[in-house]
């Protein structure tokens, strides 16, 4: 159903007697630095340093190295494109650019492209990291002369499918991605790479360095699987541009995840796009030391005779050919083992992630039915397309037996195709929309006042070009991408037809009158300070706000039932979202639901959606921003309830002076609710309590005599000496009794069995 069937009813009498809903477009977002933005990007391209060096050397020999530099050095070309097209405000990523500059046909034909990179991303990057892991096994297994060794594909893509697994069902919980992981991820990644790159250099210091040879005609050795239908002819071994094509196209691995940069571009502090140049420097620094110091130290380093053994697992091998003792090396091996499989993983999680954010992007579209996101009905995710794209990968990694090299080439169609479409698109709106840009791609030419963008022009057709060579070199990828394409493209362009022919479906729903407002305040919405504010997300738990109806009464008190649109990264676009962005089917059958229910209790609420990036800081932002008194909510899913106060708590102290006063109530579907207070209140003391302290007045009343003490002063008093004590040498005693007071207390409100 489109948003203009939700919104715009056909007389304005209709349109005023329809219930309000505010629809806050500017995103309460929760903004990281250049360090964190270039984190995220690297964690999802960085982890091709562990394969796209070999997988470069398998195709075309030696020469490998060489083409990876020159595929990072393109890499940062490419980045610039996707700087310009963030500074277009542009939503969505490499569709809504296509969309804006050449139409939906070829949008369409862009995201099938991109959703068949997203495919493979997952198992090739799951599949890698089950290859180092069987690696290192079978090495210790060689070490311990034990007469076994573990099936190296089968067992990688049986570690693949488990990582898929597991981060689909994370996705399924709603699970959040956090900067912070990613941060620390590139922490331990990075001291890889420092000890890496040292103990590189010790060992060419020591042995003596040869560079690999410089890619001719005469020096890159094809294998039997690296030209595809050019073997026919006889271009690839006369004519140096095609050769040099076709080094290329097998190493563009090495500069996949570049469109993670459009997706975390929305999060980006102030200011936006001299912060996201930053991050593209520090992703093309430190992408280029890595991934291209892999290629050339595994060449420069393992023997020839050995190094194909070590095409699967090329960090692995390289640390095993490393000057020193084979114990060392052993534990070093064991340190990239274990730093290759959190990227890795990392980068099958972005995968899924992706790949429902664009699912989910075409179908707010209209492109797909609101069947494909109809939430989860406990968890409220859209598990459909989560289980369409998991199923997908898991059947790649089932088709490639965990075979790195058919996915590689496979995988290079879809990054190249996104690539290429994305550079043809901001081509077309430098004459479609030629209007003042923050950012230009460098390399601007003005001939009788037409500027001519020959920087851009050149990127653009080296990538089209690289498409060209890749379609008649990857046979596989080939078959396979161009088959994913058209299906794709084709269940695009039919389920488009169906979704507008039922453009009147739901009929059984509320319309809703949507007025869009830059922020949540209480004149905007409509109600007295002091609300309450009730969070909404399932139209099947909504257990928090009718035990707030049963006991507010609505005269005194207004009730805000809020809905909070949760951005993933693939989804939050690069500018200020409108009404119809944030307002889809599943939000008119949310609030359908909530107004029935307050119908039934004969109680008014008010209604309203706001965007976020993160769930605790949008909550606590609204609810600044509205005056509310208290928070109500229901139980996570995945999450205690401890925790979720304790993580509230924290966001509360992030959030700008003058902070408020917050009751946080969570409420579980039995009717118990769980009450913390944020931000400084005075403790709720039991009788017990009460009574402790009230002895210890009379005991220390007489010993002070003829002083006047009162009970705030033993309280003062008190606290003062526990500052002191946890600041000194008793600190770790005082805590060791704090946990066993918490654990009494714990074991006393434990009913026995």
């Amino acid at each position: 159903m489109s948003t203009k069937n939700l919104t715009q009813p056909s007389t304005v009498a209709q349109r005023s007697s329809l219930p309000r809903v505010l629809v806050a477009t500017t995103a309460m977002l929760a903004f990281i630095s250049f360090w964190r933005a270039a984190a995220i990007v690297l964690n999802d391209m960085g982890s091709s340093a562990f394969y796209a060096g070999a997988i470069a050397e398998h195709f075309i020999g030696k020469t490998g190295p060489w083409f990876i530099l020159a595929i990072m050095l393109l890499a940062y070309a490419v980045r610039s494109v996707y700087i310009e097209s963030c500074s277009m405000f542009v939503r969505g990523g490499v569709y809504r650019v296509v969309k804006e500059a050449m139409g939906g046909t070829l949008a369409k034909f862009s995201v099938s492209a991109l959703m068949f990179d997203y495919i493979l991303t997952g198992p090739i990057s799951g599949v890698s990291a089950g290859l180092y892991l069987v690696g290192l096994l079978n090495e210790l297994l060689h070490y311990a002369h034990l007469n076994f060794v573990l099936p190296v594909n089968w067992t990688a893509a049986v570690f693949a499918a488990l990582v898929t697994l597991y981060f689909w069902w994370e996705n399924i919980k709603g699970i959040p991605e956090s900067s912070e992981k990613a941060l620390r991820i590139m922490y331990v990644t990075t001291v890889m790479v420092v000890m890496m790159l040292a103990w590189v250099g010790y060992t060419l210091w020591v042995r003596g360095a040869h560079l690999p040879p410089w890619p001719t005609l005469k020096t890159i050795s094809y294998s039997p699987d690296a030209l595809g239908w050019l073997r026919l002819t006889n271009l690839p071994y006369t004519v140096g541009l095609v050769g040099i094509l076709i080094g290329l196209g097998h190493s563009v691995l090495a500069m996949s995840g570049e469109e993670t940069m459009a997706q975390v571009y929305r999060e980006i502090e102030h200011p936006k796009l001299r912060n996201l140049e930053k991050a593209g420097f520090v992703i093309f620094l430190y992408s280029l030391l890595f991934t291209a110091g892999v290629a050339f130290a595994a060449v420069m380093i393992i023997p020839d005779s050995v190094r194909q053994n070590f095409f699967d697992n090329p960090i692995g091998g390289l640390a095993m050919y490393l000057v020193g003792p084979i114990s060392l090396r052993l534990a070093f091996r064991a340190f990239v083992v274990i730093v290759g499989t959190l990227m890795l993983a990392g980068a099958v999680n972005t995968a899924i992630v992706g790949s429902n954010g664009v699912m989910n992007r075409v179908s707010e579209d209209g492109i797909l039915p609101d069947w494909f996101r109809r939430p989860h009905p406990r968890f409220g995710t859209s598990y459909r397309i989560l289980n369409l794209v998991v199923g997908l990968q898991l059947l790649t990694i089932i088709l490639s037996r965990g075979d790195i090299f058919v996915l590689g080439e496979a995988y290079a169609f879809g990054v190249m195709w996104s690539f290429a479409m994305k550079g043809l698109a901001v081509l077309v709106l430098r004459f479609k929309q030629p209007g003042k840009r923050e950012f230009r791609v460098p390399g601007n030419l003005k001939l009788n006042g037409i500027e001519l963008p020959v920087g851009l022009g050149l990127i653009t057709l080296t990538l089209v070009a690289l498409c060209m060579i890749n379609l008649f070199t990857k046979q596989v990828a080939t078959v396979a991408g161009v088959a994913f394409t058209i299906i794709f493209f084709s269940v695009f362009e039919i389920s488009e037809k169906y979704t507008r022919k039922r453009g009147a479906a739901h009929a059984d729903l509320d319309q809703f009158n949507l007025e869009a407002g830059e922020d949540l305040t209480p004149s905007t919405l409509g109600v007295r300070p002091g609300n309450v504010l009730v969070m909404v997300r399932n139209s099947n738990t909504l257990y928090n706000l009718s035990a707030v109806l049963d006991v507010v009464d609505t005269r005194e008190q207004d009730v805000v039932a809020f809905h909070l649109r949760l951005l993933a990264r693939a989804s939050a676009g690069e500018h200020e979202l409108s009404a119809g962005d944030l307002f889809s089917v599943n939000e008119q059958q949310l609030f359908t639901r909530a107004l029935s229910l307050a119908e039934a209790k004969g109680k008014s609420i008010h209604l309203a959606v706001a965007p976020a990036t993160q769930k605790w800081d949008g909550i606590l932002r609204a609810a600044q921003g509205l005056q509310s008194s208290s928070i109500a909510l229901g139980l996570s899913t995945w999450r205690a309830v401890a925790d979720e106060a304790r993580i509230a708590g924290l966001a509360w102290e992030a959030l700008p002076e003058p902070r408020p006063q917050l009751t946080l109530e969570i409420f579980s579907p039995s009717g118990q609710v769980h009450v913390f207070y944020l931000g400084p209140h005075p403790p709720k003391l039991t009788s017990k309590e009460v009574d402790l302290l009230h002895g210890i007045w009379l005991e220390l009343s007489n010993e002070v005599a003829p002083e006047e003490l009162h009970h705030h002063d033993v309280v003062h008093f008190a606290l003062d000496e526990l500052r002191k004590d946890i600041h000194d040498s008793r600190r770790q005693e005082i805590i060791d009794a704090l946990r066993n007071h918490l654990a009494d207390i714990r074991q006393r409100r434990t009913p026995s069995a």
